[in-house]
């Protein structure tokens, strides 16, 4: 349906328009032909809401490898945290299991330890652009979730100042279904774009059990050595989340064939779709210097 002229004059006024009104003239007869000054104001009308549309939709981010890394046997991301500064000493953040000193034990805790792990730095395109050192393993464990966080010999000062490059910021708040996000790959030099689908209560895998697990949509296709990629909400560009596992074979909480545990202990095996580890509760256990307290008021992350 077309709309009238009354609403053309409104949504002029409603869309902030300055430009005067056109005026039609009389013909030769006298007639006047109003035709023309109606298009030309619902040109004007449907350009300005088109520009309104722009300036009110989310500031979409592009997502790019820029702060991935890639690790020996896994992927990984330069982070911070909203608190983080530029002098402190840089993080890099990625799966419990993907330790060089090998998986931790169920209800194992692993803090300072020393660590001179090397990661090769990923500019925007997934060229590899430098290699990053750390200094030890600030913290890992892969009970209630499954994380390793590195701490580097360098500030992000210091890295954006010789490779232009910034870390990607742990969102703190907890991921929301139906999120639109990306699993970037810094192994692979492959990005996953899907949604979440939801959470699953417990994910269990062999010995191992996570809570409140992110589940992807089946477009998230991850394999092996996608471990760690940070799972980025694409409307912020933070990071939501740590990609780790998936059911490959259809198996029942067996190694590589996690299943979902809900709070009454029924058993569901979604053959084919993969997970990830919240990361939001990770920036309450760090404090000033990005130096580990899990005394923290508000930090929940498993105990040595």
């Amino acid at each position: 349906m077309k709309k009238p002229l009354g609403a053309v004059v409104i949504a002029l006024a409603l869309a902030g328009v300055g430009a005067a009104p056109a005026v039609a003239a009389p013909d030769s007869t006298g007639a006047v032909d109003t035709s023309t000054a109606v298009a030309t104001a619902w040109d004007t009308v449907t350009s300005a809401s088109a520009s309104l549309n722009r300036a009110l939709a989310p500031q979409v981010k592009a997502v790019s490898f820029a702060g991935t890394v890639s690790l020996s046997n896994c992927s990984g991301s330069v982070i911070r945290f909203p608190n983080s500064e530029a002098d402190d000493p840089a993080l890099v953040m990625s799966n419990g299991h993907c330790l060089e000193t090998g998986f931790p034990a169920a209800g194992e805790v692993i803090v300072d330890q020393a660590s001179t792990r090397s990661f090769g730095l990923l500019n925007s395109a997934g060229t590899r652009v430098g290699t990053l050192r750390a200094s030890k393993i600030a913290y890992a464990t892969m009970t209630d979730t499954d994380v390793s966080i590195y701490q580097l010999t360098r500030t992000y000062a210091s890295i954006k100042s010789t490779y232009g490059i910034d870390a990607l910021t742990l969102n703190d708040t907890h991921p929301v279904a139906g999120t639109a996000i990306t699993v970037v790959s810094g192994y692979w030099k492959r990005t996953y774009a899907c949604n979440v689908d939801g959470f699953a209560y417990r994910l269990k895998e062999g010995e191992w059990t996570w809570k409140d697990s992110v589940r992807y949509t089946s477009a998230c296709q991850t394999i092996g050595g996608t471990s760690g990629s940070p799972v980025i909400d694409n409307a912020t560009g933070k990071v939501v989340a740590v990609n780790n596992t998936g059911n490959e074979d259809g198996g029942r909480c067996t190694d590589n064939n996690p299943c979902e545990v809900d709070a009454s202990g029924n058993v569901t095996v979604r053959e084919g779709i993969n997970y990830a580890q919240e990361t939001y509760q990770i920036p309450a256990c760090f404090g000033l210097d990005n130096k580990l307290d899990l005394s923290k008021s508000g930090c929940t992350l498993p105990k040595p």
